[in-house]
């Protein structure tokens, strides 16, 4: 949001006397002097909330009244660990990412030629292919905390109350510099104009859209979909970052499977296109299960068993396996870029 807005929301927050808009009002333009190295200004806007007068009302700070409603419930806050270079991604993908984290970081020389950085992304693409893992990267890279949103504390039955929810959500992720994920958005940014859907994921869906409108460009927010015909075209035109991380290539699969046999320790007696060729995978999250697997029997094994009979027994137990209804025994893999 403007400087400029957030200084007219402060004075109505004071004119009016509602405490709680004016902390949270006030929390935003400190998180944005942090994000412009004003670790000063910022500090000094901290120290005078956390001095606020008590409620008389209820013996209870105002700081503390205002914790207690706000959207920090349905955050789950993480540290990120997962750097962008662990990734397996296509060249068009990383270099979309390089770009976000410079404009992220350069963000004061774009402003000073009146622009912002851009602070939205969409993620599309089957599951199991990498969206989470390259949130969390981004997170990393900007070394910003992940908030990744809990639907369980979000969406209720009530009416009103999850656009109500959603509300404060933005309000508490406004107060500091952030990477926001959103997986399964398509559970909340649903088309507007379905016929199966009520009033009240319409009201959703209206609340989202202006909240987006006014995030900071300190926050980024990530949006992960498996569905991308479900999404409302009004939320597609919000993100000015649209990544389509697909299914693996056939030399990305088996690139990722050479990595992987070089770390095990002994002959695995298998080449990584034919060890692909045996288990058939479908996805990098299949894959890294297949040898995580592998890892687990040969740690049991205590060196009694080689890699190679370890594997070997992998192989069978792994197209023994049940099947999701519909998964092919010889998959098609795409030739679209993907990441990990």
């Amino acid at each position: 949001m403007p400087r400029s807005d957030l200084v007219v929301k402060l004075i109505k927050a004071g004119v009016s006397g509602d405490g709680a808009e004016l902390r949270s009002v006030a929390e935003s333009i400190a998180a944005d002097e942090r994000a412009k190295k004003h670790g000063g200004v910022a500090e000094r806007i901290a120290r005078v909330l956390d001095s606020s007068p008590t409620n008389s009302a209820n013996g209870k700070s105002n700081h503390q009244g205002v914790r207690v409603r706000d959207g920090s419930g349905g955050i789950q806050r993480k540290e990120p660990r997962i750097p962008l270079s662990n990734l397996y991604l296509s060249r068009p993908i990383r270099s979309a990412c390089e770009e976000l984290i410079e404009e992220q970081g350069r963000a004061d020389v774009l402003r000073s030629n009146g622009l912002e950085p851009r602070h939205r992304v969409l993620m599309v693409g089957p599951p199991g292919n990498g969206k989470t893992s390259l949130a969390e990267a981004l997170a990393y890279e900007l070394a910003l905390p992940l908030f990744t949103v809990r639907y369980d504390a979000v969406v209720t039955s009530y009416l009103g109350e999850t656009a109500q929810r959603l509300r404060r959500l933005f309000d508490f992720v406004r107060t500091e510099p952030c990477v926001l994920f959103f997986d399964e958005f398509d559970a909340i940014g649903k088309e507007r104009g379905d016929l199966h859907e009520t009033g009240e994921i319409k009201r959703v869906v209206t609340t989202l859209l202006l909240q987006l409108d006014d995030l900071p460009s300190y926050c980024v927010f990530v949006g992960a979909t498996n569905h991308p015909e479900l999404l409302d075209r009004a939320t597609w035109r919000r993100f000015e970052l649209r990544i389509n991380v697909a299914k693996p290539t056939e030399l990305q699969m088996t690139t990722y499977f050479a990595d992987q046999l070089r770390k095990l320790t002994g002959t695995p007696g298998y080449t990584a296109k034919r060890l692909l060729e045996d288990v058939s995978v479908n996805s990098y999250s299949e894959a890294e299960n297949f040898f995580l697997d592998v890892r687990r029997r040969v740690a049991l094994s205590m060196g009694e068993i080689s890699l190679r009979s370890v594997i070997s027994e992998r192989v069978r137990a792994w197209n023994e396996r049940i099947k999701i209804p519909g998964e092919s025994e010889n998959h098609d893999r795409t030739t679209h870029s993907s990441a990990s």
